[in-house]
């Protein structure tokens, strides 16, 4: 049976140059998805007519509106019932799709999500989720933004959320859950830390205590746990170093002939390093704790970007990904109430 997912095609910085390449790389790579590209039909039909696929395989929805990227949140919910992001969340909603993938605004896009789909039972709020590289692998980082000033509750939600969905996608049966922190010691961080470490420790879940930022990315914790405030800066610093390094590699074997002679030496090194660390391989951030799955693409999000957060939609859907967080949140009440 395919999986069948909503695409919001006319979000992002980029809109329909992105979004439809990206569909059909998808389609060209995985056999068992079909694709709703959901926009203006005139301009979808008008970009897909440069390229060969299976139209069995893709079907286009007509959306007159379209949500900005500079749009309020209110303003999505409120005036563009008939934009293409609601209406690829409205697919999802009726179960013609099982999951939306959109690189729209992303307030815009939680706040829809939100009211389209509601929440998982017991959960209070969803978060934003992607995973960031490490030395050893990958870890994964929530909240990214969606949530400011947290309740301890909130972030052992937080944490149940990203150790089901790393044991989901990576395969991993005890994911080590870490919470964000000043520092490692018990006294240090504001009260809504302390109230959450207390929390986690309580569940069933593998939790290794309070990481610092440089923890991150050692490769020693499968996901960490934050406030939105929190980890937006700490993903938006990590974009920042990322390019400011780019920067200084590229100014430092540019300089003259002699540098450029070991930057061509160095190039398998160094192309080793770009595609360990290429953002894009790690686009797609999920909306967990939703009914059904929506993955955020990154705003300015390439061809190549698009398309893994494609293949992140297809990675959750064959795991069922909301309905394990589910089950295990209604165990973690169970445990509590018992």
């Amino acid at each position: 049976m395919a999986i069948n997912i909503a695409i919001d095609a006319m979000g992002g910085d980029h809109g329909l140059s992105v979004t439809v390449p990206a569909s059909i790389d998808a389609l060209d790579k995985f056999s068992d998805i079909h694709i709703v590209l959901v926009g203006k039909q005139d301009e979808i039909e008008q970009q897909l007519s440069a390229y060969q696929y299976d139209s069995s395989r893709l079907t286009v929805v007509h959306a007159e509106q379209v949500v900005e990227m500079d749009d309020l949140p209110s303003k999505a919910l409120r005036n563009k019932r008939k934009s293409s992001m609601r209406i690829a969340l409205n697919l999802v909603k009726e179960d013609e799709a099982q999951a939306c993938v959109s690189a729209g605004n992303t307030g815009a896009l939680m706040a829809v999500a939100k009211f389209v789909l509601k929440t998982l039972p017991d959960i209070d709020r969803p978060a934003i989720c992607t995973s960031m590289p490490t030395m050893k692998g990958h870890v994964h980082v929530l909240d990214l933004g969606a949530n400011v000033g947290c309740t301890g509750e909130n972030l052992t939600q937080f944490a149940v959320m990203g150790s089901v969905l790393s044991r989901a996608v990576d395969s991993n049966a005890a994911p080590r859950v870490g919470l964000l922190n000043i520092g490692e010691e018990e006294i240090k961080g504001h009260q809504r830390i302390k109230d959450a470490h207390q929390l986690i420790q309580n569940t069933s879940i593998n939790y290794i205590g309070y990481v610092e930022g440089d923890d991150i990315y050692k490769g020693d914790t499968d996901v960490v746990v934050c406030d939105g405030f929190d980890g937006n800066i700490a993903l938006k610093s990590s974009e920042g170093v990322a390019k400011m390094i780019a920067y200084y590699l590229k100014e430092a074997f540019g300089r003259n002939i002699f540098t450029k002679l070991a930057g061509l030496i160095a190039y398998p090194v160094l192309k080793s390093f770009k595609d360990k660390v290429d953002p894009r391989r790690y686009n797609g951030a999920s909306l967990l704790g939703l009914q059904k799955i929506v993955i955020k693409s990154h705003g300015g999000a390439d061809q190549y970007a698009f398309l893994q957060a494609i293949a992140e939609a297809r990675l959750e859907v064959s795991k069922n990904v909301p309905q394990l967080i589910s089950a295990e949140v209604s165990q973690l009440i169970q445990q509590k109430s018992s």
